[in-house]
């Protein structure tokens, strides 16, 4: 939020809060307010089948609500609170700032009343697993830590459901970002910064700015995460009296987190070996080092670092292991919805790979950049939805290729070409939106069509 942000109402016994825009976090949100004794009421512009789940969703939680427009009721209003996908920018919320209407988002909202320590992780790329992995070595070390943000749990159910939580790890987007004010968590990582989003932030210096925002609140005492191997990240400055501790897998940071090539440092000590990180690539090394800072930083005892790697299988849809058919071995990678995701998915295997890519290419990314990886590491592309044809543009000349028109055609033209010992990767680098309301309904849509595939196989086999 810029500094001309009027100032946020507590809610309370009476206040009319309209939450703009139907989903996942408004719904999460109305709750929370209800529960401080607020009348919530979601307003939605658009009509289409896909909030139908959050239109039930709210019949039965008795939350009033709207679609297709909004109307005068949503400016009855105490205060707005957007979801993440709002822009500022947004007609109702430029009506909502000239009627003097106070505005800010659900993270930032619910971050008002959460009383556990937040440790908050933003970045393009891995920040679900880095999330995950850090709420996994919490409680490995004992302490119950739970997990909310940008992903499955609005930070509002974490605030209601589990008041009493010793930490909360909150993933946090640059959408989110857009209107924290103040949003404190004593720990806050960011670990890298790639083009995306540029159509919503409009250029590089915005979008790391963007990023960096996780920083503004935090008070000497805290700790600061930054990736020393991204440029974008490490000339980042956080306030005076943070403390700042970085971490890279390419180099050694004395006083920092590290890869020395076989284990994973902090300062001059080994916490892990490379080989107790499940994980494929060298960016999962980069997160697991992100991790130790930030528990570090949280003061957990790392005597227990490598147990905890051991014992985590990973996140679903991110260069996940789906099934081994006829010898060919099958991932899911659909979290990669960008050029940066999809490099660092091919950056992860020895051998060429099937590659299947496409979907919904977003606007201003540098899909170019990413020919000298596609040459080396693609021995087929299957180029498939709304973006099958620039794919074909841009490599299409350097790699062998086909084209599906969607996921579904894209597994079996990938199954008629597999052999023993193929990889098949199902990174799309690109949104779901042409076909999918998300990137974990496409994920889950292919790992279907994979496991009916190996079911079929192991049929015939039998």
């Amino acid at each position: 939020m810029n500094s001309e942000t009027k100032h946020i109402p507590p809610v309370s016994t009476g206040t009319r809060v309209s939450l703009i825009g139907l989903g996942r976090s408004s719904a999460a949100a109305a709750r929370l307010i209800r529960h401080l004794g607020g009348i919530p009421f979601i307003s939605e512009k658009d009509e289409n089948p896909k909030l139908a789940p959050w239109k039930e969703y709210c019949k039965a939680m008795g939350i009033p609500w709207e679609s297709g427009g909004h109307t005068d009721r949503a400016f009855e209003a105490d205060l707005f609170v957007l979801s993440p996908g709002v822009p500022l920018t947004a007609p109702v919320v430029r009506t909502a700032a000239e009627r003097d209407i106070p505005i800010t988002g659900e993270l930032e909202f619910a971050s008002r009343h959460c009383t556990a320590p937040m440790l908050a992780v933003t970045g393009t790329n891995g920040k679900t697993t880095t999330t995950i992995l850090l709420r996994h070595v919490l409680r490995h070390a004992g302490t119950a830590a739970d997990l909310a943000g940008n992903n499955d749990r609005p930070l509002s159910e974490s605030v209601l459901d589990n008041p009493d939580a010793p930490a909360v790890v909150v993933e946090v987007s640059s959408y989110q970002l857009e209107t924290a004010e103040t949003f404190h968590p004593v720990v806050a990582a960011v670990l890298n910064v790639t083009p995306d989003h540029l159509a919503r932030h409009g250029t590089m210096e915005a979008y790391a700015g963007m990023k960096a925002r996780i920083f503004s609140c935090q008070r000497p005492g805290d700790t600061a995460v930054l990736n020393d191997d991204d440029p974008w990240t490490a000339s980042m400055t956080p306030p005076d009296g943070v403390q700042v501790t970085r971490f890279s897998a390419r180099k050694p940071i004395a006083d920092g987190a590290w890869f020395d090539g076989t284990c994973l440092r902090l300062r001059d000590r080994v916490i892990a070996r490379r080989e107790d990180l499940r994980l494929p690539g060298l960016h999962n090394v980069a997160n697991a080092l992100a991790v130790a800072a930030m528990a570090d930083g949280f003061g957990v005892d790392l005597t227990g670092f490598a147990d905890a790697l051991q014992s985590f299988s990973g996140v679903e849809h991110r260069i996940e292991w789906v099934a081994e058919i006829h010898g060919a071995a099958w991932y899911n990678d659909s979290k990669s919805t960008n050029p940066d995701s999809l490099r660092i998915a091919l950056e992860a295997f020895h051998t060429p790979v099937i590659l299947i890519a496409g979907g919904q290419h977003k606007e201003g990314a540098d899909y170019p950049a990413l020919a000298p990886i596609i040459r080396e590491k693609t021995a087929l592309m299957i180029a498939m939805g709304d973006a099958a044809g620039r794919f074909v543009e841009w490599f299409g000349d350097m790699v062998p290729y086909c084209r599906a028109r969607n996921v579904e055609e894209a597994v079996n033209l990938a199954a008629e070409r597999a052999v023993p010992g193929s990889i098949v990767l199902f990174s799309p680098g690109c949104a779901s939106f042409d076909q999918y309301s998300n990137f974990e309904e496409r994920g889950r849509h292919f790992k279907q069509l994979v496991l009916r595939l190996a079911g079929r196989n192991e049929q015939e086999t039998a």
